[in-house]
């Protein structure tokens, strides 16, 4: 089965699972360059329930997030590696989506059982309030790595520090 999916196609799939009782959890972000946090974040992720969903935000949502330059790679490619990890089980690549609203509309589709974060998450408190609508939790799976960061790799990897 294909693990890069459209939204209508992870409705299907997350409709389906539920109905098989299966548990959901849900995480979001950029992914851009993949580091040892991201690793260790998908993996703890994945151990709250069966079925590990990826929601990769968009080019365009992470150059107005980052700022110019981001991100590195394309959401088509970073859609590929993720869904190279034995961890992933679904990546869906995210439209710009604009406002809370569109994100609630989403999450109300998939209902995830969980929805996984790093603690100190500062979109904590919307994220709880999906959950609170759709009967799902958030969980801090863990606290972000000091020193592996996306931003940081790709500024060493700018000044040359990677020789």
């Amino acid at each position: 089965m294909e693990k890069i999916v459209s939204i209508k196609k992870a409705v299907e799939i997350s409709k389906r699972l539920r109905e098989n009782g299966k548990r959901i959890v849900l995480v979001g972000g950029c992914f851009d360059i993949i580091h040892p946090g991201h690793i260790f974040f998908l993996e703890k992720a994945k151990k709250q329930a069966e079925i590990l969903f990826v929601l990769l935000e968009s080019d365009e949502t992470i150059r107005l997030l980052k700022g110019e330059g981001k991100p590195i790679h394309t959401q088509k490619d970073r859609g590929i590696i993720l869904a190279s990890l034995s961890t992933v089980d679904f990546v869906m690549l995210l439209p710009r989506l604009k406002t809370d609203k569109d994100y609630d509309d989403l999450l109300f589709k998939i209902k995830p059982t969980i929805i996984a974060t790093t603690k100190g998450d500062p979109k904590r408190l919307h994220k709880e309030r999906q959950a609170k609508r759709i009967g799902a939790k958030v969980i801090a799976v863990m606290t972000r790595l000091k020193g592996k960061s996306t931003s940081q790799l790709a500024k060493l990897l700018s000044n040359d520090y990677y020789i």
